[in-house]
């Protein structure tokens, strides 16, 4: 929803209404500005490297795509100095449906993971 400031007529920003105990509260939604796309970091990459922002996106996709058979086919890649993508298992477990309040099974499934490697751990601290 957009809401309009009345007194003003300025279109602040975009919002939500929560209803807590019959009263209504207007929360708003503000995009992290810390947060890289992959636009963004297409341009930091080009810009890093040398090259054309096709290259770059090229390059990127090429990457994603490379990390993601590895992991798919059960191995691991590690980068010396920034880390290591795996897969784990999750176990299968019981849970609870939060709608109607029943057990139930979780099933077992695979989830990627990431570790940070010691001279990354050490860039960001």
């Amino acid at each position: 929803m957009i809401f309009f400031n009345l007194n003003a007529c300025i279109l602040i920003t975009i919002c939500y209404i929560c209803r807590i105990n019959n009263h209504f509260f207007v929360v708003s939604y503000k995009k992290n500005q810390n947060l890289m796309n992959k636009a963004e970091l297409i341009n930091a990459i080009a810009a890093e490297a040398g090259l054309s922002k096709v290259d770059a996106k090229k390059a990127l996709d090429a990457v994603v795509k490379s990390v993601s058979d590895a992991l798919v086919s059960g191995d691991k890649v590690s980068l010396v100095g920034f880390g290591t993508f795996s897969v784990a298992v999750r176990s299968a477990r019981p849970g609870i449906n939060p709608a109607t309040k029943q057990p139930i099974n979780i099933a077992e499934k695979k989830v990627a993971k990431f570790k940070a490697g010691a001279e990354f751990t050490a860039a960001i601290n």
